[in-house]
């Protein structure tokens, strides 16, 4: 019943992730509660956040007039090279490439992390390092 209406989603997907988040310590389970009873909290909660996630795209998409008919193609040819150029800046930096990767599906910090591997640490300096490269670039895109 969790993935009844989410557009490409099967209920195993959803039993498969909660699984997938047990066994790799995202959600923790807790000691005296029933290991179903367990799995269907964490169906829930990912149910949850997948219709919180389409909602807001759904959002994004209203209020974003290049995403509609007759969208500028130069303005999405200008938004393919930026992220090219981003990318081709971090080329050898695996870590803000999966940042960046998590980032464009919308995964948050947590999520991102849990899926790479990643320590806090880890995550918080390679997002520093993102950020102030972004920051050292020109209007051209080219670092200065």
């Amino acid at each position: 019943m969790r993935a009844r209406r989410l557009p490409g989603i099967e209920w195993p997907d959803i039993l498969h992730e909660a699984i997938v988040r047990a066994l790799d310590g995202t959600r923790r389970w807790p000691p005296g509660v029933p290991i179903l009873v367990f799995l269907a909290g964490c169906m829930r909660s990912i149910e949850h956040d997948l219709r919180r996630r389409l909602a807001q795209e759904r959002a994004w998409r209203e209020q974003d007039p290049t995403d509609r008919e007759g969208a500028d193609p130069e303005r999405a040819v200008a938004a393919a090279q930026a992220l090219g150029a981003i990318v081709a800046l971090f080329s050898g930096d695996e870590t803000v490439l999966r940042i960046i990767e998590g980032m464009s599906y919308g995964c948050s910090a947590a999520e991102i992390r849990a899926r790479h591997g990643l320590s806090r640490t880890d995550y918080d300096t390679a997002r520093k390092r993102l950020r102030r490269a972004l920051l050292r670039l020109d209007s051209e895109g080219v670092p200065r």
